[in-house]
C-alpha cells in the first residue's frame, strides 16, 4: 500500500477516485507545523536564524493519523501544492514522519492540475523535496516574523497597544497613505465642458469643445458666438485598429478582474479558485506565468472551433511579465474545455466562467475596430473646434468569447469634408477637477505587482490584514486609510523609511527568489538584513509617543487654557489635546464635531429638544450620539453610521434617521411586536426571534407593518449544503 499525502480533504477525495485501492490518500489540512505565536524564542537568531517549530494547535490528531499510516506504507509520497509553501509543508511532513521512527524517505510529487492523467503521471515520477524552495519559504516566514515582532513591539510602545506592522503590509499601507495625502492636498479648479449637438443628412451626433474654458464669461462667449456661426465639417479621419486578446489569467490578474467585473474581494476570489482547483476543474491558481501547455492549446483550439468556428482561432503564447515567474507553472485555465460551465456555489460558477472565457479568448483572432473622428469648425474662428469620437466593431474575433470586454459601439453618421452642419443645441456643464481616486482592491494589487512588492499569492492576505487591523476601511469599493492607519504609516515612514520603501521591499523579494534558485544562502541573507534592522529598532525605543494626527481646527479651543488643540489618537479613537501638553492637560474626549442642536422632537425619540446631536469617533468607527455622556445618567442613545457612509458629509437629517432605529412597526394578530433595525449584517425585521434580512427596494427606515407581515409570511430561506456526488 502506498501513502499519498495532500493538503485538503476535498483534494484527497478527488485524487482518491483516480488512484484506486493501491493508494491510501490522507490530508494534512494545510500546515502541520509553524512558529509558536507571540514568542521571542520562536527563532534562534544567534544559532543562524533556526526556527523552533511546533505542531500547530489542533493538528496533533492529524499528525498522529499520518505518521501511523506512514509506518504501514510501502512508499510515502507527499503531493502538496506546487509552490514554495507546498514545498515547505512537504518538508514539515517528512520531518514529522522521520521523527516518528519511520525509516522510509518520503518523495515529492508535483502536478498543476487535479486530473487523472496529471495525478497518475506525477505519482509515477516523484522527486526529492527541493530544499532550496523550502529554505526560500522558511526565510520568508522567519523574516516576516522577526520584522513583525520588532516593529509591532515598537509600535505598541510608541503608538498604541495591539497594533501591528509587517514587512509587506506596511509598504502597502504606505502606498494607500501617499494617495490619501495627495487627495487631501488637492485643490480643485473649476472649468466648463461644452457640448454641441449637430444635425446632418445622415443623422445626428454630439461633439465636445476641445478647449475647456476656466471662466463662465468665456463659456458664455463661445456659446453665444456658436449660435450665430455657420458650422462645417473641417476634417474626418477613419482608422482601422486591432484589439488583441489578453493573456490567460495569473493570480494577480484574476484577482483584479474578479474585483472589477464580479465585485469579489481578493480573498473571496481565491477561496472560490481553491475550490475549483480541488475539484479538478482548473489548474493551480497560484501562478505568475501566462504560458499554456501544448495539450491545453490543442484543447482550446477544438473548443473555439466547436463554439465559434475554426476561422476565429489563432494560436498564441504570451510573454510572462514577472521576471521571477515560475515558467514550470501554467496560467490559470480550465482542465477540460468541454465544460463551459462548472462549479458548485454561485461564486465558483461565476469565477469558472471568467476563467473559461479568458482562456478561450486568449487563443482567438484580434478584434477589428473602425475608429472615427469628426472635427467641426465654426465660421467665427475665435471659437475652438469641436470633436466627435466614435468606434464600430468590424470583426469581433476574441470578443465573441469575452463580450464583457467589448464596450459600447458609438457609431457616427457618414459625413463629407466641408459639409454644412446644423447646430441643434449647445450646452455647458460646470465641472471641477477631481483628486486622484483612492485605490480599489484591484488597483492596489496592480500597484503592488508593478512595484514588485510581495508575491501574487500574498496580495489577498495583505489587503485582509490591513482591514482586520483597522488600518483601512472600504468605502464604495475604495480603500481608505483610517486614523489608526495614518498614525502607524506616518510613524514608519518617518523612522523606518528605508525598510518600507518600494526598492528595499522589491530587493528583498529578489533575495528570496535567489534563495529558491540556490544562488544565495539562507543565513547570510537573513543576517545581512536583520542585524542592522534590529539595531535601528533598538535605537528608536528612546522616541516619544507618536499619536499626533495633526492640528485641530482653530474653532476648537482648549477647555482649560483656551489655547490651540491638536488631534491625537487614543484607545477609543480620535480626541483633541491641548498643544501645550504636558504643561496643560486640557482635552476633549469627544471628536468635537457637533452637527446641530435639535429644535423639534424627532420621531421615535423621547422629548430631548435641548440635546445636541454629536458625531463621534469610537473604537469600532464613527457613530451618532444624542446628547453628551454624563456620569450617573446612563448611556445616551447612539446609532452607528451605515457601512460606506462618509462621516464628513453626515447631515442633521441623516443623523436623526440613523437614531430612529430600531423602529417599532406594530404588532401582529397574536400581539407580538415587529421591529425594523440594522445589524452587523445589514437591515432586518424581527418578530419573536424570527429575523429576516431586508433587500432593496424594502428600506429599513420606511417599511410599514403590512409589508413586514408579508415578508414574515414567506418561507424562511436556509443555507444550501452542497455535497459531492458519490
Amino acid at each position: 500500500m502506498k501513502l499519498l499525502i495532500v493538503e485538503s480533504p476535498a483534494k484527497a477525495k478527488t485524487i482518491g477516485k483516480y488512484l484506486g485501492h493501491d493508494f491510501l490518500v490522507r490530508a494534512s489540512i494545510g500546515h502541520v507545523r509553524d512558529l509558536p505565536k507571540s514568542s521571542k524564542n520562536a527563532v534562534d537568531i544567534e544559532g543562524g536564524f533556526i526556527p523552533r517549530y511546533e505542531i500547530a494547535k489542533g493538528k496533533e490528531k492529524v499528525v498522529a493519523e499520518i505518521t501511523n499510516a506512514a509506518t504501514k506504507a510501502d512508499e510515502i509520497i507527499i503531493a502538496t501544492d506546487p509552490d514554495r509553501e507546498g514545498e515547505a509543508i512537504a518538508w514539515h511532513l517528512a520531518e514529522l514522519i522521520k521523527k516518528s521512527g519511520v525509516k522510509k524517505n518520503p518523495k515529492r510529487a508535483v502536478y498543476h492540475e487535479i486530473t487523472k492523467e496529471a495525478v497518475i503521471e506525477a505519482v509515477a515520477h516523484p522527486r526529492a523535496i527541493d530544499q532550496n524552495l523550502r529554505r526560500a519559504q522558511e526565510a520568508r516566514r522567519v523574516l516576516d516574523r522577526l520584522v513583525g515582532y520588532d516593529l509591532s513591539g515598537l509600535i505598541w510602545q510608541k503608538v498604541r497597544y495591539g497594533l501591528s506592522a509587517g514587512r509587506v503590509q506596511s509598504p502597502a499601507l504606505r502606498i494607500l497613505m501617499e494617495r490619501e495625502r495627495e487627495i487631501k492636498a488637492f485643490k480643485p479648479e473649476t472649468f466648463w465642458r461644452i457640448f454641441a449637438n449637430f444635425n446632418t443628412k445622415a443623422g445626428d451626433f454630439r461633439a465636445f469643445c476641445l478647449i475647456e474654458p476656466k471662466t463662465m464669461e468665456e463659456t458664455e462667449r463661445i456659446i453665444a458666438s456658436a449660435k450665430k456661426s455657420t458650422w462645417t465639417v473641417i476634417d474626418i479621419t477613419e482608422t482601422e485598429t486591432r484589439r488583441a486578446p489578453r493573456a490567460p489569467f495569473t493570480t494577480s490578474t484574476i484577482q483584479q478582474t474578479a474585483s472589477s467585473r464580479l465585485g469579489f474581494s481578493p480573498s473571496r476570489t481565491m477561496r472560490a479558485a481553491q475550490k475549483l482547483y480541488e475539484a479538478g476543474l482548473i489548474t493551480y491558481m497560484r501562478t505568475d506565468s501566462t504560458t499554456l501547455a501544448t495539450a491545453a492549446l490543442t484543447a482550446i483550439n477544438q473548443a473555439v472551433k466547436n463554439t465559434y468556428g475554426a476561422e476565429h482561432h489563432e494560436s498564441r503564447q504570451y510573454a510572462t511579465k514577472s521576471k521571477n515567474a515560475q515558467e514550470a507553472h501554467e496560467a490559470i485555465r480550465p482542465t477540460h474545455f468541454e465544460r463551459a460551465t462548472a462549479g458548485y456555489s454561485a461564486d465558483e460558477k461565476k469565477l469558472y466562467e471568467l476563467i473559461y472565457r479568458r482562456a478561450l479568448a486568449s487563443q482567438m483572432k484580434d478584434a477589428q475596430l473602425l475608429r472615427t473622428i469628426i472635427i467641426a469648425g465654426a465660421s467665427d474662428k475665435t471659437i475652438p473646434t469641436f470633436t466627435a469620437n466614435g468606434s464600430r466593431t468590424l470583426y469581433k474575433g476574441w470578443l465573441l468569447a469575452d463580450p464583457a470586454s467589448a464596450g459600447e459601439d458609438t457609431e457616427l453618421p457618414k459625413v463629407a469634408k466641408a459639409e454644412i452642419l446644423k447646430l441643434k443645441e449647445i450646452i455647458s456643464e460646470k465641472k471641477q477637477t477631481e483628486p486622484p481616486p483612492r485605490y480599489s482592491e484591484a488597483g492596489l494589487i496592480k500597484e503592488l505587482e508593478k512595484r514588485g512588492i510581495g508575491r501574487p499569492s500574498t496580495y489577498a492576505s495583505i489587503i485582509d490584514t490591513l482591514e482586520k487591523r483597522g488600518y483601512t476601511e472600504k468605502i464604495n469599493r475604495s480603500l481608505k486609510p483610517t486614523d489608526t492607519g495614518d498614525v502607524v504609516s506616518s510613524f514608519l515612514e518617518k523612522h523606518f523609511a528605508t525598510y518600507i520603501s518600494d526598492s528595499f521591499t522589491a530587493e528583498m523579494e529578489d533575495n528570496l527568489d535567489a534563495i529558491a534558485e540556490g544562488k544565495k544562502e539562507y543565513e547570510k541573507t537573513l543576517g545581512d538584513f536583520y542585524k542592522p534592522f534590529h539595531k535601528e529598532v533598538k535605537q528608536k525605543e528612546k522616541l516619544e509617543k507618536a499619536t499626533n494626527l495633526g492640528e485641530a481646527d482653530e474653532k476648537f479651543k482648549c477647555p482649560k487654557c483656551a489655547g490651540l488643540m491638536e488631534i491625537k489618537l487614543g484607545k477609543n479613537g480620535r480626541f483633541l489635546s491641548c498643544k501645550k501638553y504636558p504643561d496643560c492637560d486640557g482635552a476633549l474626549t469627544l471628536e468635537g464635531l457637533e452637527v446641530k442642536k435639535l429644535e423639534d422632537t424627532p420621531l421615535g425619540i423621547e422629548p430631548v429638544s435641548s440635546l445636541p446631536v454629536l458625531l463621534l469617533s469610537g473604537k469600532f468607527g464613527p457613530y451618532i450620539q444624542l446628547g453628551k455622556t454624563e456620569k450617573g445618567k446612563g448611556k445616551p442613545k447612539r446609532a452607528s453610521l451605515p457601512r460606506g457612509a462618509d462621516p464628513t458629509k453626515v447631515t442633521l437629517a441623516d443623523a436623526l434617521k440613523f437614531l430612529s432605529l430600531p423602529r417599532l412597526l406594530g404588532k401582529d394578530s397574536a400581539g407580538k411586536e415587529i421591529t425594523a433595525s440594522r445589524g452587523r449584517f445589514g437591515p432586518f425585521i424581527v418578530r419573536d426571534g424570527d429575523f429576516r434580512s431586508l433587500k432593496a427596494p424594502d428600506d429599513v427606515y420606511t417599511i410599514n407593518l403590512a409589508r413586514a407581515l408579508e415578508i414574515l409570511a414567506e418561507p424562511k430561506k436556509t443555507k444550501r449544503v452542497f455535497k459531492n456526488k458519490k
